[in-house]
């Protein structure tokens, strides 16, 4: 079950905005990822936690991810607890990621910067052999990700680096708008919230072009670093 990459976010929906464009990149380069969603997003104002499921399940097909596991945390009351990092590190120690993708560390929906603390210190447990772990009955190695990257959301922050998206901002956007509950529809008969907005649906758009324009490609994604990055070489930087 390793994969190259574990994406983990609050909600269904959370990895697709944040970082949809560079999943697809990398599974296009050969790269597998799989994806966790702590909770089944029950408390959105739109749809139910079963329409999240099949849209979480489309989105994924799109994507072309090797798994999608969801951990069931209560929505809207994500907690840094023992029982909640436990859970986490049975997943990484599960699929054994070299690279874990997590939600913004500040944001505006509340679950989002505790998940992001709540990913980066089960990351840091996963590694500690003396924490015993058992799935399906086996016991499992211990693991540390070399890195955690997290996402960004809501909130404009500034990435430590950006990935070219160019070839893949359709990609992120029809994953996105397998959310047909969730996202811009005026045919929609239910409430309207800050994220079904026909502006929240073209911001995915020109916030791609922004960090692009700023990085010298067509669109990027950025994300934010735990620990300096360093390169081996020049390559693979956009000129």
């Amino acid at each position: 079950m390793k994969v190259d990459i574990l994406a983990i976010g609050a909600h269904p929906d959370d990895v697709e905005l944040g970082c949809g464009g560079t999943i697809a990149k990398m599974i296009s380069e050969g790269k597998t990822v799989a994806i966790i969603d702590l909770t089944k997003g029950e408390l959105g104002t739109r749809g139910t936690d079963k329409t999240r499921k099949q849209e979480a399940a489309d989105a994924a097909k799109i994507l072309g991810i090797s798994a999608r596991e969801n951990l069931e945390m209560k929505d809207g009351f994500l907690q840094n607890s023992e029982e909640y990092q436990m859970r986490i590190v049975k997943m990484i120690r599960k699929y054994q990621p070299e690279i874990v993708l997590a939600n913004a560390t500040d944001d505006r929906h509340p679950d989002h910067g505790k998940a992001a603390k709540l990913v980066s210190d089960a990351c840091f447990l996963s590694g500690l052999k003396k924490i015993e772990t058992a799935l399906d009955g086996k016991n499992q190695e211990f693991w540390r990700p070399k890195h955690v990257f997290h996402f960004i959301q809501w909130k404009e922050i500034e990435p430590d680096f950006v990935i070219d998206i160019s070839n893949f901002m359709e990609k992120k956007i029809e994953a996105c708008m397998a959310y047909k509950t969730q996202f811009y529809n005026p045919e929609s008969k239910e409430p309207v919230t800050p994220i079904a907005t026909k502006d929240f649906l073209e911001s995915l758009t020109y916030r791609a072009q922004n960090l692009g324009r700023l990085s010298g490609c067509t669109y990027a994604e950025g994300f934010t670093a735990e620990k300096m990055i360093a390169l081996k070489n020049f390559e693979g930087i956009v000129l």
